[in-house]
């Protein structure tokens, strides 16, 4: 690994601001140093909404969003920088996944599309931009995500353990840890894009705090039982997803065969749509003996509690006790991946992905 301050950028699913991480990496350690978080402008969230659910959009559209969110991340690092008092030539690159606007793996013409011009963000800060990471992986033949579970291998897996890595983001996936077998991961479905869509449309509020208005609801048990008889919840690992399947339309077309649930109802019957389709892929790989939470849903208590019931034999924590940030998970294992870009090694999992071949990722945009 080419040893240096490297720093990682990541805005998810669930567009609720951009995180950036100051990761200090060299061959024997991975340390985050600072962290700052950019909120997400609301017009420029709408924008980015509007494309990603399958809705008509045009190149023009397109062209300047990828303008604009590459200029927000450069915004972004300025403010690690600017907040922290570092100056840029101290930094050896960044690592930029980019805002995901569309993710189709499969099919005849498989394809995935992350924006946010790394030029823009090179030229801007003067810094080496590593970005494009998950197309590479598909050139191979692979889903092109997850790609952090490399990175979790890297830095949570032990020997004496089983082990599953739980990123609850907009997206929940999944990282098996399991000695003796290779690394899988894969996303299992919705973690909090669909409760935070619907309390956004009900109430206006971007996510539920605490679970507080999940809690005034009750389970509507056929609703669940319809939402989990969708087929991507049955499909095998490999297999990824992401707003442009699970969005409010998709929940919307459950609702019309339940015109008269209560709004509060839906939502502690998506809370639990979450729980369940994690649970049924952590119990389908075997179980682990430590369950370990990343993402905006290990602060949602009502997950935390209902895992570690339905896994009574298992430990549920968060990351944050294993000597990374919860938070910002993704924005350090990002910058990390940058690091194996320049070092010439490969980002990808085979087994994770479906990759014909482990590949060194992403591109290198130079100031």
């Amino acid at each position: 690994m080419k040893a240096g301050n490297y720093i990682g950028v990541m805005s998810g699913t669930s567009l609720d601001g951009v995180d950036v991480a100051l990761v200090k990496i060299d061959n024997a350690s991975v340390i985050q140093t600072a962290s700052y978080s950019h909120p997400m402008p609301a017009d420029l969230k709408a924008e980015v909404l509007s494309v990603c659910q399958g809705q008509k959009t045009t190149l023009s559209q397109i062209g300047q969003l990828d303008l604009r969110l590459g200029m927000l991340f450069a915004e972004a690092i300025q403010g690690l920088l600017n907040a922290h008092h570092i100056e840029a030539k101290t930094i050896t690159a960044i690592g930029c996944h980019g805002q995901t606007v569309w993710h189709q793996p499969d099919g005849a013409y498989p394809f995935t599309m992350q924006l946010g011009d790394n030029n823009r963000i090179a030229a801007s800060t003067g810094i080496i931009t590593v970005g494009d990471f998950r197309r590479k992986d598909m050139a191979f033949g692979g889903q092109g995500a997850p790609l952090v579970p490399a990175f979790h291998q890297a830095l949570l897996m032990v020997e004496d353990e089983r082990r599953i890595i739980l990123n609850i983001g907009g997206i929940a996936n999944l990282s098996l840890l399991i000695p003796g077998s290779d690394v899988t991961g894969f996303d299992s479905g919705p973690g909090n894009m669909l409760m935070d869509a619907w309390i956004q449309q009900q109430q206006g509020l971007p996510y539920d705090k605490d679970a507080q208005w999940a809690h005034q609801g009750q389970l509507h048990e056929p609703l669940l039982q319809q939402m989990m008889s969708d087929a991507y919840f049955a499909l095998p690992a490999p297999k990824s997803t992401g707003r442009e399947y699970f969005n409010i339309k998709w929940l919307q077309r459950h609702l019309t065969t339940f015109p008269d649930i209560k709004p509060q109802d839906v939502q502690m019957t998506l809370a639990e749509l979450t729980v369940q389709t994690i649970i049924d892929q952590v119990k389908a790989s075997g179980g682990c003996d430590r369950l370990l939470v990343c993402g905006g849903g290990a602060r949602n208590p009502y997950l935390m509690m209902r895992m570690a019931q339905a896994l009574p034999d298992t430990l549920v924590d968060t990351t944050d006790n294993y000597g990374i940030s919860g938070d910002d998970m993704e924005a350090i294992a990002f910058a990390w991946l940058a690091a194996r870009t320049l070092s010439g090694l490969p980002g990808n999992l085979p087994a994770v992905t479906g990759a014909s071949r482990a590949t060194v990722l992403g591109a290198i945009y130079t100031p």
